[in-house]
């Protein structure tokens, strides 16, 4: 699986993303059972706060398939989609 991640917005405005292949990572199952239940997830309105972030992600079974994406504002992250986000950002 192929999950891509741009975070935007926060105090500065700044923009940051990540891109992670699961099949090497040794967390790789949590990290697909958190994306595939992203599929049927309330993630809230979306919608922008003053100074807080904005989450777009990218979620592909495969390099060249058709990806699945969701938007998610920083105040609607559940602990899991919020580890998910920053694990892709992080790698």
């Amino acid at each position: 699986m192929i999950l891509r991640v741009e975070r935007s917005g926060g105090f500065a405005g700044l923009v940051a993303g990540g891109e992670l292949d699961t099949s090497a990572e040794p967390d790789r199952e949590r990290l697909e059972k958190v994306a595939r239940g992203l599929a049927g997830a309330r993630l809230g309105s979306g919608r922008p706060q003053p100074d807080r972030y904005v989450y777009r992600l990218q979620v592909s079974d495969t390099a060249d398939s058709e990806p699945s994406e969701f938007t998610v504002a920083e105040q609607d992250l559940d602990e899991d989609t919020a580890w998910l986000l920053d694990r892709v950002l992080q790698s």
